[in-house]
C-alpha cells in the first residue's frame, strides 16, 4: 500500500483528465518534476516557516497553472489533448532541465520528508494522504456539481453545452485538478527520496494512465470508478514488484505494461 500510494495519487489526477473524454494528460510526469524541483529550493531544512509555506504554495500553484494552460488550449482552441499535453511535457522538461542544469536539491525540510516517509503511529503517511485524496476525489465526482458536470461533459460535450453547462470552464477545472494532484505526488516523491532532480517522472504519466485504465476509467470519457482506480494502482504495483522479484528485465517490464494498457483500451472499446 505504501508503494502504491504515490501511483494512486497520480492515477486519481489522471482520472480527472480522462473522464473529460479528451484523452490522457501526457504532461503529468513533467508537472511532477517541475513543481517538485522549483518548490524544493524553498523547502530546505534551513528555511523558515513562511518560506516553507511559500514552497508548498509554489508547488501546488505550478501544478494548477500547468493544468490550466492544458485545459485552456483544449477547451478554447479545440486542440487534441494528447498532442497539447505531449507538447506541454516537452516544454516543462526543457524549462526544468535549464533551471537545474544537472544539479539536485538535497537537505530537504523534515516536513517534506514527513509527507513521503513519515509515520502516524504505525501507518505510513503516504497511505493516509492517498486515502484522503481518494475520498476527496470520490466526493468531488459523486457529490458535487463540478463532479456531475465532469461526467456530463465527458459523455457529450455538445449536449452539456446545450444544457447550459459551461463546458470550457469544466474542462479547465478538470485539467487543473490533474495538475494539482501531480504537484502533491511530486511533494510526496521528493519527500521519500530526500532529493529533487529534473529527471523525476519520465514515465509517470504512462503508469498513471495504466492504473486508471485498469481501474475502468474510459478513454471516451464520462465513465470512472474511483474504487477501480485504487484497485488498478495496487494491481499495477503488484505486477511491478512481482516482476522485480522474478528478476525480469526492465525492458520486458515495459513490454508487459504496454500490453496491459492495450488490453485495457480494448476492454473499454468493446464495453
Amino acid at each position: 500500500l505504501k508503494q502504491s500510494s504515490f501511483l494512486l495519487v497520480m492515477a486519481l489526477g489522471m482520472t480527472f483528465a480522462m473522464i473529460l473524454g479528451r484523452g490522457a494528460d501526457m504532461s503529468l510526469g513533467a508537472t511532477v518534476a517541475i513543481s517538485s524541483c522549483l518548490s524544493a529550493f524553498f523547502l530546505k531544512s534551513s528555511c523558515s516557516v513562511p518560506t516553507l509555506i511559500l514552497g508548498f504554495a509554489i508547488s501546488l500553484g505550478i501544478g494548477a497553472l500547468a493544468g490550466l494552460i492544458n485545459g485552456a488550449l483544449v477547451a478554447y482552441l479545440r486542440l487534441p489533448a494528447l498532442l497539447v499535453t505531449y507538447g506541454m511535457q516537452n516544454i516543462l522538461r526543457g524549462v526544468i532541465y535549464s533551471i537545474m542544469e544537472g544539479d539536485i536539491v538535497t537537505n530537504l525540510h523534515k516536513s517534506v520528508s514527513f509527507l513521503g516517509a513519515g509515520m502516524v503511529g504505525k501507518i505510513p503517511v503516504p497511505i493516509l494522504i492517498a486515502a484522503l485524496l481518494t475520498l476527496l476525489t470520490a466526493f468531488i465526482l459523486k457529490k458535487t456539481e463540478l463532479g456531475r458536470k465532469l461526467y456530463v461533459v465527458g459523455a457529450n460535450a455538445e449536449a452539456a453545452r446545450f444544457s447550459g453547462i459551461k463546458s470550457n470552464l469544466v474542462i479547465l477545472a478538470g485539467f487543473a485538478c490533474t495538475g494539482i494532484m501531480a504537484a502533491i505526488a511530486g511533494l510526496m516523491y521528493i519527500g521519500r527520496l530526500g532529493t529533487a532532480e529534473a529527471q523525476i517522472g519520465s514515465e509517470f504519466h504512462l503508469n498513471a494512465i495504466a492504473a486508471a485504465a485498469i481501474g475502468g476509467v474510459s478513454f471516451n470519457g464520462g465513465i470512472a470508478n474511483i474504487g477501480g482506480v485504487v484497485a488498478g494502482a495496487i494491481i499495477l504495483n503488484l505486477l511491478s514488484n512481482g516482476m522485480n522479484l522474478l528478476n525480469i528485465s526492465s525492458n520486458w517490464q515495459g513490454f508487459i505494461n504496454g500490453i496491459i494498457i492495450i488490453f485495457a483500451v480494448l476492454v473499454d472499446y468493446l464495453s
